[in-house]
């Protein structure tokens, strides 16, 4: 029984980490409006460009003028390396 519960928790933590990390896929919605690679559409070019602060305390333009809602610290740390290392 031990080493069910280990083996299970073992798997939860590591689900958990790939989706919390995956910046890829939370940069979709991302994409709308800033490109598939950042290069900016509606919304500004920012890739290689540190977007965390914007994510978490929001920006100076909208639709960003507030913390950005419906991601996790992990989430957004995920979301910010990805795109500071776009080219």
């Amino acid at each position: 029984m031990k080493r069910f519960m280990t083996i299970t928790a073992m798997l939860a933590m590591g689900a958990g980490m790939l989706m919390a990390q995956d910046g890829p896929t939370l940069f979709k919605k991302c994409a709308m409006c800033h490109g598939p690679n950042g290069e900016g559409k509606m919304g500004p070019a920012i890739a290689g460009k540190d977007v965390t602060p914007v994510l978490t305390t929001g920006g100076k333009k909208a639709p960003h003028t507030a913390k950005f809602a419906g991601l996790t610290d992990d989430q957004i740390a995920a979301v910010a390396a990805y795109v500071k290392g776009m080219k």
